[in-house]
């Protein structure tokens, strides 16, 4: 042992949970890596602070593994990891070779033990057990110990070091154990045993956590009180490192030759501390596999996403449709109990899904609304295995209502508006040009998948009421929609030529259905006339 050489040393500190080293970032530096290590200066400042205690939390595939993975390359004692960040950011800051592979750091992945042991009232206990057992293998003094916090004491006091401590999905315990009161209650004891405020500035120089959702409270305080929280809700100053930003993506597209047009209407939407964010795995899929497409999995938040559409909570059923219709709901997140089973109204589960991934989120104005093509892909898969049967035949009408309209079938158009009418619109409401335009959106749900859609546009000599331009990509007609009350869809339509609608279209090589719907209050039926330009 004496003649033992350094690199040798090094190799031994490596362990399964104390110390694991480069590898998994070595692997993600292999393939294409958008630099993300700004995040290594914003924690180095927080170092040995109030400030320590980082919890972030951010939906599936938006790269929480990817970011403790780095943290552990540039932390840990035992490897050499300068290579790896030579050329990142990183490496322009201050505190760079300060902290470079300085630190013993003890890396935690939930889902892992989730995965791995037995969900049995002693499951916290076998955690514990697992990682004494690998820290004795570089410190057996502390082999005799049977609870983490005494073995985490007992290594300082050897030591004189201080520990960085990163968990990965810490509150997968609670998605993935519901209902399990035994094994959550001991889960929150030990998070409490570590986090102490008497035990925290001893033990740790830092502590990272990732989850999906924020931390939830329990009583009157939570279970990790202390900790600094950035979420999907409030994400300053971590925005940037949420998921990737507009010039990112840019770059990457230049880079691979793709259309960024169609990237953004795919992937973007998602305004997180004024940043606009994109999911990374959507992203890189896409490049990857050529392909835009939905590259969500359907896991156990896509079962969420169904089951708590399918709750009867008031106005729960008509945000929805106004979502797909491209509208943004006003939304209270201060309700939310920061989990997947207190649900107790509205506004519960819209935060659920701003969390989840499932909707963006407007923090200025707060409200909400379906992101990109990919989510809304989501929520009408979700929507057409649901028990939501008035959901799933608004959904189908609309794409009946949007093939009739583009083979110029003007009496199946009004047949389908005038049952929107009758089975969704309250007779005393149905009064106006304003309420026949909220039946005529929710009729044309549907278009989201192929046009952006605008409203009161100025164009020629008036204002067009509704305008649906065809999105990158797709190979379908434009359609001027011009509606009238109590007049007749020939006049609706005389007005789109005679007023020059069309010329809000200059450019656009097309074509143009120009579309006239009349509601009559004394027959109480819809009119509808359409027209081809080419």
């Amino acid at each position: 042992m004496e003649n033992m050489t350094s690199v040798q040393k090094k190799q031994k500190l490596i362990g399964k949970y104390l110390n694991i080293g480069n590898a998994g970032f070595r692997s993600i530096r292999n393939s294409e890596y958008v630099d993300k290590s700004g995040l290594i200066d914003f924690m180095n400042r927080c170092l040995n602070t109030p400030q320590k205690l980082i919890c972030v939390s951010r939906p599936r595939r938006f790269g929480k593994s990817f970011a403790t993975k780095m943290l552990c390359a540039y932390y840990s004692r035992g490897c050499d990891s300068r290579d790896l960040f030579a050329d990142l950011k990183i490496a322009e800051a201050a505190s760079f070779e300060q902290n470079l592979n300085q630190y013993d750091v003890i890396y935690l992945d939930i889902t892992l033990f989730l995965s791995t042991l037995k969900q049995s009232d002693m499951l916290v206990a076998q955690i514990e057990q697992e990682i004494i057992d690998d820290l004795a293998q570089s410190y057996p003094e502390i082999a005799v110990e049977h609870r983490l916090v005494d073995s985490l004491c007992k290594m300082n006091q050897i030591t004189g070091r201080k520990l960085i401590l990163i968990i990965d999905e810490w509150d997968a315990m609670f998605r993935e154990c519901k209902g399990a009161d035994e094994i959550l209650d001991n889960y929150i004891l030990l998070l409490r045993s570590l986090f102490k405020s008497s035990l925290t500035d001893q033990l740790f120089a830092g502590v990272y956590m990732t989850g999906i959702l924020p931390i939830k409270k329990y009583g009157h305080e939570s279970a990790v009180s202390d900790f600094y929280e950035y979420s999907m809700v409030e994400p300053r100053p971590l925005q940037e490192y949420i998921g990737f930003t507009t010039e990112e993506v840019k770059s990457l597209c230049q880079k691979y030759d793709k259309d960024y047009t169609i990237m953004q209407e795919w992937y973007d939407g998602y305004t997180v501390g004024g940043v606009h964010v994109y999911n990374p795995k959507s992203v890189m899929e896409s490049i990857l596999r050529d392909k835009y497409s939905s590259y969500w999995t359907k896991t156990e938040t896509y079962e969420a996403l169904r089951n708590y559409i399918d709750m009867n909570f008031d106005g729960l059923k008509d945000t929805v449709v106004d979502m797909l219709g491209g509208e943004k709901c006003e939304v209270d997140t201060g309700s939310f109990q920061n989990d997947m089973t207190s649900m107790k109204s509205r506004d519960d589960v819209l935060t659920l899904l701003i969390h989840l991934g499932y909707l963006a989120y407007d923090e200025d104005k707060r409200c909400v609304s379906i992101p990109n093509v990919e989510i809304r892909e989501e929520f009408i898969r979700a929507i057409k295995n649901g028990n939501r049967t008035e959901l799933m035949k608004a959904v189908l009408r609309s794409d009946s209502i949007l093939q009739a309209t583009w083979e110029k079938d003007g009496r199946k158009v009004a047949e389908i508006v005038n049952e929107i009418h009758n089975e969704d619109t309250a007779s005393v409401f149905y009064n106006n040009e304003q309420a026949l335009r909220s039946v005529i959106k929710m009729a044309y749900l549907s278009s989201m998948d192929y046009y952006s859609k605008m409203e009161e546009i100025p164009a020629g000599k008036g204002v067009a009421d509704i305008l649906f331009f065809p999105k990158a990509g797709s190979q379908k007609p434009a359609l001027i929609v011009e509606l009238k009350w109590n007049q007749s869809e020939q006049k609706a339509l005389n007005q789109i030529l005679d007023k020059k609608y069309t010329s809000i279209l200059k450019g656009y090589q097309g074509d143009v259905l120009l579309v006239g719907i009349n509601y009559n209050e004394k027959s109480k039926e819809h009119g509808c006339v359409i027209q081809e330009m080419k």
